[in-house]
């Protein structure tokens, strides 16, 4: 009880943090089929900060904390999507060893030398990721179909290495990719709820099992994954991603998508701005 109290500023602010990200994330997957991740890392990487924790221990542990919250989200996404058809299962077929094969590699390059060049990496795939949303248009296309197998094999082996390293599900490479090949946008986001899966199960688990503490890590951190920080922000974020969703309906998606590309870029540019200062 002691612990518990002595941690209570801790816990109040991970649930605010689960409110916060669970609507922002229910609006980015009903405009943009991005899922938390994008904004759940930058979240807790300032958070942790914020109680005195190095701005290394904070980047390593926030990302393996959002993969973890990723996990049972995107369960309930993928038979969200399901139940409208828009889940291509034999495209997760296709790909989903060589997800897997860079979530491993990614997963244990974070384990074993992750760094403040996480920040980085985040930092920079934030700005690309901003500037996609603000300067791309729908129309806009380099392909009329997915390359040939081993060019499939080779953007599915890199979504998944570079999204396990910075603590994301997938779709913030995947649905612009798929999107950028002609594909379906709405296969495009439910398909990439499924990638999510693949790619947050294994890399949250062998962060929690290989991962090294880090000794001024927040309470209830084990291995690199915090699991107050999940136990908070998992049912808030269920809760009020559907109300997210909902609202992603009646709000101007096209302002919506701006002000957020914005955020996120200035969130890319101040994580890269921390690493020079």
């Amino acid at each position: 009880m002691d612990v518990v109290l002595g941690n209570l500023p801790t816990i109040f602010a991970l649930i605010a943090t689960g409110v916060f990200a669970g609507l922002l994330a229910g609006l980015l997957a009903g405009l943009l089929g991005v899922g938390g991740g994008i904004v759940i890392v930058p979240v807790l990487y300032f958070l942790f900060q914020s109680f005195g924790i190095s701005a290394q221990s904070a980047m390593l542990i926030a990302t393996a904390t959002s993969l973890a919250t990723i996990i049972p989200t995107s369960l309930s996404s993928i038979k969200s999507h399901h139940n409208k058809g828009n889940v291509d299962f034999n495209l997760l077929k296709a790909w989903g060893a060589f997800i897997f094969i860079g979530v491993i590699i990614g997963s244990l390059l974070v384990t074993q030398y992750g760094g403040q060049w996480l920040s980085a990496l985040f930092g920079g795939i934030a700005i690309l990721s901003a500037l996609n949303m603000l300067l791309r248009t729908n129309k806009t296309s380099v392909a009329e179909s997915l390359p040939g197998k081993m060019g499939q094999r080779v953007m599915a082996s890199g979504i998944g290495f570079f999204s396990a390293m910075v603590g994301i599900g997938g779709g913030t490479f995947s649905v612009p990719i798929l999107t950028a090949y002609s594909y379906n946008a709405h296969k495009a986001v439910g398909t990439a709820a499924g990638i999510g899966l693949i790619i947050s199960l294994p890399a949250a688990t062998m962060m929690l099992l290989l991962g090294t503490t880090p000794k001024d890590a927040p309470f209830g951190t084990y291995g690199l994954v915090n699991l107050l920080g999940f136990i908070c922000i998992v049912p808030l974020t269920v809760f009020f991603a559907p109300m997210g969703a909902k609202l992603a309906n009646i709000m101007d998606a096209n302002l919506l998508k701006k002000v957020f590309s914005v955020v996120l870029l200035i969130t890319g540019l101040r994580m890269l701005a921390q690493l020079f200062m």
